[in-house]
Formats: C-alpha cells, structure tokens, sequence
C-alpha cells in the first residue's frame, strides 16, 4: 500500500450483519491512516453487483469459450475528497481519517447473493485512492443482499400432492406393486422450520423396503446457450422397514431445513430451487421418489394471520345472507302509550303517597327521618343471636310423615 499509508479499509454501519434489500440505504466509512503527510488527488467509491456464470470446467482464451455470462445489478461510484479550484492535490496530516459514504440500492428487484458451483452473485464495495507518481491504492468489500420472499403469498400456502407406482420383477416372474403417495400442506418454507410430510407407503411386493425423504437444492446455470446443472442434498429423514404385505404412515414426520441460500427465482442467467423428495430404497432395484417443489423464503410463516384471514373470508361468505335479509332503513320502535293500556299502567306503578301525607303520620318532617337513617353506625357485631329460635319450636316446625 506504500509506506505512508498505514490503514486503507472500509466499514460498514450495523444493518451489514442482516442483509440489504432493493431501495435500502448503504453507509459506512472508508478509514484511512496516513504515517506522514500525504498529497491525495482523489479518494472515489464504487459500489457494484453483477450475477456471474463460468460454465466451462477448463479455463478458456476468451469469455465466450469459457461459457461466461454476467448480468450487472448495481454499478455506482461517488467522490468521497478531491482537490478543489486549480489545485491538482489536498493533503492530508498524519493520522486517522474518515469518509462518510452512502448510497441507496435500486429499487428493482434485486439477485440474493449466492456463491455456487459454476456461478455467484456479489455485491461489493470498492475504494481507490488516487496519488501523483504513485499506483493506485484500492481496497475492496463485500456486502450482502437478499431477495425478500414471503412465504405468506397465496401462491406458496396451498397443498402440493403426488402419488406414485412402482411393480418390482423381471419378465413373468413379478411380485406386487409398490405404492408411494406424498403431501404437504403448503410449499413455502424458511431455514430452520420444520416440513411436516404426510405420507403412505404400502408394500405389495416380497422384498424388504425402506422409506426415506430428503431436501434437494438444483443450481442451474445459463451461458452462452450452454446450460450446467449441479444438485446436492441438504437434509434426509428416514422411516421404519416396510415388510412384505405391510404399510407405513407419516403423519406429520418432520424434516428439518438447515442454514441454505434462500431460492433464486429472479435471475436469468442463475436458478437455485428447492425440492422435498420422498422415496422408498428397494433393494436390487431402482427407487421409487416423486418430487414435491419448495421454496425457500426469508419472510417467516405466520400461522395466525393466514387462519384469520381465511376464518375472516369465509364469515364473510357465510354472512352474506344478511344484506338481503335486512331492510335499507329499519322501522321505528312503536310507541309505549300503544303498547300499554292505562290499566296495565296503574297496576304496574301504584300511586306513592305524597310527602305532605307522610309527614302528617310521622308528626315530623319525612327528611328528618331520611338524614337520621342515613347517618345510623352499624350494629355491633355479637356472636349472641338477638332472635333465638327455642328448641320446642324447631320441633314443632319440622313434623315426619310416615
């Protein structure tokens, strides 16, 4: 890096550990330490992303018959410090020194990063510092950037289902079928759920089978018309030993997903996608596997939301009948006078005697006996019952009939 230049680095704010997405900002800092004082012409950023695919196993003269591609995602650059007016440099004084940076992705869609067998995509973050006389002095950093996918779309929450037949023999000498079927209740998945597998196996045949599920990632690469396809197996589960006559159920054996690279469904020229593969080992003889597609999001499952909004649907459905039940404007309750005759009306409410009235049999005024109740302590409390009840009249009051 030359002998002035100690430290010629770039940082990144917080947010680096969990990814960018498209339209987010990128900030950080290029940190520079200078031994001696240094004459900078210019200090510039680029910030670039492309998709790459080698597609040929041997290098190659040129691009073309490498079976190269490269489509470009993100390519920005920014001067962080130049020189101003006529002035060819600026100096910097020994010691440490900052420049801010920031800039904003795309707002398209963006590739997640990914980094396969014959491809990658990289987003990455480069600094060069410009002096006379001297190279220049560059530093490089990458960043990552996912692709959100909700697995909550309508599209990944219905059922995906398969079924599948297998007669195991060799000309006239054949035993019975082997039948294999497969469901999940929906396709979209995050890393670290489980997928519950709903599976029946049932063995017709006289050999001794094995039912097993694994998850399969398939990279597929496009290149000068030159396509390479890479698939590896990233999780298994295996059940019981099926016998002769005999059926196996899953009901809800759970596989777990590991730490992968989310699915890959936006780029032309890189495809990664998933699959759960459930299948039976037959010994002697080819496995019998159907394939039910996955994917593979960063957006979590949100069982509540989907039940409610489902459950909310379907109230609604089922409610429906009520607007054409319900008048547009409801009717007036009917009066009371012609609901209840003045009869009814009197029995219900007898005539109160009127204070005059009251205070003539008391011989005081009747508030007097209101304030005097109103402020009486309460009675002191006694385990003494005041009003006993004498044992000859509790006999008399309970009798036996015989």
């Amino acid at each position: 890096m030359g002998v002035k230049v100690r430290t010629l680095a770039i940082v990144f704010d917080s947010r680096e550990a969990s990814g960018y997405s498209s339209g987010d900002p990128v900030s950080g800092q290029v940190l520079l330490e200078a031994g001696e004082r240094l004459a900078v012409a210019v200090l510039r950023l680029e910030a670039r992303g492309c998709a790459r695919v080698h597609c040929a196993d041997k290098p190659a003269a040129t691009a073309a018959a490498a079976g190269r591609e490269e489509m470009v995602y993100l390519q920005q650059q920014q001067t962080l410090r130049q020189a101003t007016g006529d002035q060819g440099c600026f100096t910097l004084q020994p010691g440490k020194h900052e420049f801010p940076f920031s800039f904003h992705l795309p707002q398209g869609p963006l590739v997640t990063s990914f980094n396969g067998k014959y491809g990658s995509v990289k987003y990455w973050v480069t600094a060069i510092l410009e002096r006379p006389g001297v190279p220049n002095q560059i530093v490089k950093r990458e960043f990552s950037v996912i692709s959100q996918i909700d697995v909550n779309a309508p599209n990944f929450l219905s059922s995906v289902s398969k079924s599948k037949e297998k007669t195991i023999g060799c000309w006239f000498l054949t035993s019975g079928p082997i039948s294999l079927s497969a469901k999940i209740e929906r396709s979209g998945f995050c890393n670290g759920e489980s997928i519950p597998i709903y599976a029946e196996f049932e063995n017709c045949s006289s050999r001794l089978i094995m039912p097993k599920a694994a998850i399969f990632q398939t990279q597929t690469y496009l290149a000068n018309e030159k396509t390479k396809t890479f698939r590896q197996m990233i999780a298994n589960v295996r059940g019981n030993h099926v016998a002769s006559g005999s059926t196996e159920s899953w009901n809800g054996k759970a596989l777990k997903i590991p730490p992968v690279n989310p699915s890959i469904l936006d780029c032309c020229i890189i495809r990664v996608e998933y699959s759960l593969a459930v299948y039976v080992h037959i010994p002697g003889s080819k496995r019998l596997m159907l394939e039910l597609p996955i994917v593979i999001g960063t957006i979590p499952y949100n069982s509540f939301g989907s039940r409610t909004s489902s459950v909310s649907s379907q109230f609604s459905m089922d409610m429906s009948w009520l607007q054409l039940a319900l008048p547009e404007q409801p009717e007036a309750p009917p009066n009371y006078a012609d609901v209840v005759s003045e009869e009814d009306l009197a029995r219900q409410f007898p005539s109160v005697p009127q204070a005059d009235h009251l205070e003539h049999e008391f011989g005081s005024p009747i508030f007097a006996y209101i304030q005097e109740f109103r402020f009486q302590p309460p009675p002191v409390y006694s385990e003494v019952d005041p009003n006993p009840i004498l044992a000859e009249e509790m006999q008399r009051e309970v009798s036996f009939e015989i």
